[in-house]
């Protein structure tokens, strides 16, 4: 890999994250000359890298206005939780088809510490275990096609930030554990067909809840000359 190449993918890699965690915002504008100032590097990689994120629809780049972390719209959060749905449901029925893999010790493991961390109200314990237990549901699947997918889809969908805010404001943690409970069990007992509905139930449920927590500005467009801002809170 060239040097060029590697700034590009090491730029890439940290503003995905960032993104990811929501340390930037949606709607954030992003400077090239700043984030070449702090990656020490010139605004090339930056300017390949940003082309790179928004390829994979992590930010937005208007000719002569800027670069912009996307702002999912109420359409594009809705759609992109119908292709969560599916490939969760997947993931879960392949699962309980391999039997006792290693990835099982581990989910029962994860539900055992989300029942404690839920019983003891620790809602930052539970966020972490609960992406915890949604990549090994993906993992268990043992399909890297899937997985690939999967990844794509999540950072598009800036999933951690919403994890943070359902899981804060809807109160669904004590329900949210109690489906991870129930996709647990028919995993364990290889029923592949009640692990796909009960997972694709469970993703269901998170969506409907967040949607009733974010508030859209219908008329806000990533596209045209408006800048975007975030959705706000309900």
């Amino acid at each position: 890999m060239s040097p060029k190449r590697g700034a590009q993918e090491r730029v890439a890699a940290e503003l995905r994250q960032r993104i990811a965690r929501g340390e930037v915002t949606p709607g954030t504008a992003l400077s090239e000359v700043a984030l070449a100032q702090e990656f020490g590097t010139s605004r090339t990689p930056i300017r390949e890298a940003l082309k790179q994120l928004q390829a994979e629809g992590l930010v937005v780049i208007r000719p002569r206005v800027g670069t912009f972390v996307s702002a999912p719209s109420r359409l594009e959060i809705n759609e992109l939780f119908e292709v969560k749905e599916i490939l969760e449901g997947a993931a879960a029925r392949l699962f309980a088809s391999r039997g006792n893999i290693p990835e099982l010790e581990l989910l029962r493991e994860n539900v055992r510490k989300s029942e404690i961390a839920v019983a003891n109200g620790d809602l930052n314990q539970y966020v972490e275990l609960v992406h915890e237990y949604h990549d090994l549901i993906m993992r268990g699947a043992g399909n890297s096609k899937l997985s690939m997918l999967y990844q794509i889809l999540m950072n598009q969908l800036l999933y951690s930030r919403f994890v943070h805010l359902s899981v804060r404001r809807s109160g669904r943690a004590p329900q949210s554990d109690r489906e991870h409970h129930s996709v647990l069990h028919v995993i364990e007992a290889r029923d592949g067909a009640t692990a796909e509905r009960l997972m694709r139930e469970h993703v269901r449920a998170s969506h409907q809840a967040l949607m009733e927590m974010l508030d859209f500005n219908e008329d806000q467009r990533l596209s045209g000359a408006d800048v975007p801002t975030p959705p706000k809170l309900g």
